[in-house]
C-alpha cells in the first residue's frame, strides 16, 4: 500500500497547450493517504479516467509529478509502480480456467503454490464463481468475466494501490451491491489503497471513505459523503449529489440578508461576496419545510416515491423541489421555510463560508 501525492498535475492530449481550455485535466495538487478508499466521481468527460491512468502509469502527465510514499514514480511504468488495475470491460484469458486466470498474476511473481491456492480460493468465493473454478472463461457471461477481472485486481496483496475504472458497469444491479459490500470488507481487512472511478453517486458514496468530485477537468471537492451532502463546495456538487439535487436559487446579498425575489431571509452571518459575482442560495429539498407559514410557493406536481413524496413547486419564479414525508400534508395555501443551518451561499458557483 502507498501514500499517493499528486503534485501540480495537469494534462493536455494535444501538443503545446496554450491556454487553460487546452487542458483535459486542470491542476491537481493533493495527497491521498496510505490505505484510503477513494472514489473519483463525476459525469462522462470530466477527467476522472485521465487522472486514474496518470496514477497507474498508463498516461504521462503533461505537467507535475506523482509520488508513491515520497518516491517520484512519474516516469515509471505501471509494472514498476506495482499497481493493480481493473478496467470497465473484462480483460481475461479465454482459454484459461477461472482458477488459472486468478492464479496467473501470482504465479508470474513466483508465489509458492500453496499460497496461490489459498489466495485464489478466497477470491473465487468472494466473487461467487466457486462452481466455475475449473471451467474455461470462454463460455462465461460478460458479468462473470468482469468478476474475474475484479478478482485478478484483488488477488495480490503486495500492490501499492488497486485502481478501478467503472468496474461494475456490466454487472447486474443486485450483484453490484454485493460486490461493493465485499470491496468495503476487503478494504477494512487488508487496508489496500483503493481508487474507484464511477459516474454513479450510489457506488461512490457506499464504497469510499472520501469522494473526489470532478467537473470540467478539475476537482471541485474532496470530502466524506456527509460533507458532500451538507456543505457542497461547488454548485455542481450540490445538484450532482442527492436525488433530487440541491435547489439553487438566484439571490441578492446585503449584509446578512438574502433576497429571493420579493422574499427575504436573515442569516446569522454576513457572507462576503465580491461585487458583480453571480450569487445563489443553495438548500437541499430535505431541508425545505412545507406548511402554512413562510414564503409563498405554487405546487405544480407531487411524486409519490413510497416512504416520501417529492413536491415540485415554483418559488420566486424558479423551480424548487421539496421532500415530504409519506403522510405529509400539502396545505391549500402552501408556504415554505428553510432550515437556517442547511442554507449555503454561492458566489460564481463556489460556496462562501462563514470565515470568508
Amino acid at each position: 500500500m502507498a501514500r499517493i501525492n499528486l503534485e501540480h498535475i495537469r494534462h493536455a492530449y494535444g501538443e503545446r497547450p496554450k491556454s487553460e481550455a487546452d487542458y483535459s485535466l486542470k491542476e491537481v495538487h493533493h495527497e491521498w493517504n496510505d490505505g484510503g478508499a477513494y472514489a473519483l466521481l463525476g459525469p462522462s468527460g470530466c477527467g476522472k479516467t485521465t487522472l486514474l491512468n496518470i496514477i497507474s502509469g498508463l498516461l504521462q502527465p503533461s505537467e507535475g509529478r506523482i509520488l508513491f510514499d515520497g518516491r517520484d514514480v512519474t516516469q515509471l511504468s505501471t509494472q514498476q509502480r506495482n499497481i493493480a488495475q481493473v478496467f470497465q470491460f473484462p480483460v481475461i484469458y479465454d482459454t484459461m480456467t477461472v482458477y488459472d486466470n486468478l492464479a496467473f498474476p501470482l504465479r508470474n511473481r513466483r508465489v509458492p503454490e500453496a499460497d496461490v491456492d489459498r489466495r485464489v480460493t478466497e477470491i473465487i468465493d468472494m466473487i461467487g464463481l466457486g462452481g466455475w473454478a475449473r471451467k474455461t472463461a470462454r463460455g462465461l457471461t460478460a458479468d462473470q468475466k468482469q468478476k474475474i477481472s475484479l478478482g485478478r485486481g484483488l488477488v495480490r496483496n503486495d500492490v501499492n494501490a488497486i485502481l478501478f475504472d467503472e468496474p461494475l458497469t456490466v454487472i447486474d444491479p443486485h450483484m453490484k451491491w454485493i460486490l461493493r459490500s465485499q470491496l468495503k470488507k476487503l478494504h477494512r481487512q487488508f487496508g489496500f489503497t483503493m481508487v474507484y472511478v464511477t459516474h454513479d453517486q450510489t457506488e461512490a458514496l457506499t464504497f469510499a471513505d472520501k469522494v473526489v468530485v470532478m467537473y470540467d477537468g478539475q476537482i471541485v471537492q474532496i470530502g466524506t459523503p456527509a460533507e458532500l451532502f451538507e456543505r457542497p463546495s461547488h454548485t455542481f456538487v450540490g445538484y450532482f449529489i442527492g436525488s433530487p439535487g440541491m435547489n439553487l436559487l438566484p439571490a441578492t446579498i446585503d449584509g446578512n440578508t438574502v433576497a429571493l425575489g420579493t422574499d427575504t431571509i436573515a442569516l446569522d452571518y454576513s457572507p462576503k461576496v465580491a461585487s458583480g459575482a453571480k450569487t445563489e442560495l443553495g438548500i437541499r429539498p430535505e431541508f425545505v419545510r412545507l406548511g402554512r407559514e413562510g414564503m409563498h410557493v405554487r405546487v405544480n406536481k407531487v411524486e409519490d416515491i413510497g416512504r416520501q413524496k417529492i413536491v415540485r413547486a415554483e418559488f420566486a419564479g424558479k423551480p424548487i423541489a421539496i421532500v415530504l414525508s409519506e403522510d405529509g400534508e400539502i396545505p391549500a395555501d402552501p408556504r415554505v421555510t428553510f432550515d437556517p443551518s442547511a442554507i449555503n451561499i454561492y458566489a460564481d458557483s463556489w460556496r462562501v463560508g462563514r470565515e470568508a
